[in-house]
């Protein structure tokens, strides 16, 4: 880990639903101890309406944000890289953790189909944080 503050990246295919929803969470509940970056190997244009509803449903706005392309530069500048269960080709680099969280897509799903994902990403966020040594903000 850095000295300062931990650094992480969520990747998935899109970056318009889970790692979003991860992402947004993380910065939500990490409260500028940790340092949040998603992205995509094939980003879609804008982020999944129902991702945005959902995540609004629980008092996050996301609805300003951008799927981004996954660089190598954003692996490297993280300690710790998810990856979103979508079978993505992620850089490696020695000294890095990795993790692989198997979620449902929210792709093409409606809002009643995302809360679940949205709710189990925030679970698991909540375990990082622990696992990280920060006390999630209430």
């Amino acid at each position: 880990m850095s000295e300062s503050k931990p650094s992480v990246l969520f990747v998935c295919v899109h970056n318009a639903g889970r790692s979003q929803m991860a992402a947004a969470f993380l910065t939500h509940l990490g409260r500028e101890r940790v340092e949040v970056r998603s992205a995509g190997s094939a980003p879609a244009d804008t982020v999944n309406p129902a991702v945005v509803q959902a995540m609004a449903e629980v008092g996050i706005d996301i609805s300003a944000e951008v799927p981004k392309v996954l660089t190598t530069e954003a692996v490297q500048a993280s300690d710790v890289v998810i990856t979103m269960g979508c079978g993505d080709a992620c850089p490696y680099f020695p000294g890095k953790r990795y993790l692989d969280w198997k979620l449902a897509d929210p792709a093409g799903q409606g809002v009643d189909a995302v809360r679940p994902i949205r709710d189990e990403i925030e679970q698991r966020i909540r375990g990082l944080l622990a696992e990280l040594g920060i006390e999630a903000a209430a």
